[in-house]
């Protein structure tokens, strides 16, 4: 039997979104996060997070620095008994036209190869439409999060794609996945 996941986004999802989050001191997570979380891992589902990173080819942070900050996100996590099953994430400028940067699904379909994933019965969680939109390509139903409403509401205006369902924060995003699995 194929595994179940939700993709989760970083910055405005899990974190409070700091515009180039270069520090792990900076890290903030929402509360809620590592409940919610764990209650996912409990319901069967892996975890993994999606989060482009363009910080690093734009030379603010490195990849030494981005990994010190997953760690800090994955030790926060396991101390209050919840983890995620990987993190990957795109280092490339948006102008590089990568194929993993979102909306495009790059990451996606990685993590969908190593883990084996059902995307039919699989979800992603996102601040943005980006998020959404990498979502409905690869199959997955989808929940937004919105930390900047205007933003998002500009950018639902402009999308032909509409989320599965919005929520206020996560935690209800979770309950919403639970009772829809």
């Amino acid at each position: 039997m194929r595994d179940r996941a939700v993709f989760i986004d970083r910055d405005g999802t899990i974190n409070v979104n700091v515009e180039y989050l270069d520090d792990p001191d900076e890290f903030m997570m929402y509360p809620s996060v590592a409940e919610g979380i764990k209650i996912l891992k409990e319901h069967g589902f892996k975890i993994i997070v999606v989060t482009n990173q363009s910080g690093i080819a734009r030379g603010y942070f490195s990849e030494k620095t981005l990994e010190k900050i997953h760690q800090k996100m994955k030790n926060e996590l396991s101390q209050k008994n919840a983890s995620v099953d990987a993190v990957y994430y795109c280092p490339h400028h948006p102008d590089e036209d990568c194929n993993c940067r979102k909306p495009n699904t790059g990451m996606f379909e990685k993590a969908i190869k190593d883990f084996d994933i059902d995307v039919k019965h699989s979800y992603v969680i996102g601040d943005r439409m980006l998020d959404v939109e990498a979502g409905y390509r690869i199959g997955c139903k989808t929940v937004l999060v919105p930390e900047d409403k205007e933003k998002v509401e500009k950018e639902m205006k402009e999308s032909k794609i509409k989320p599965d369902f919005i929520c206020k924060d996560f935690y209800s995003g979770i309950k919403w996945i639970i009772n829809n699995k």
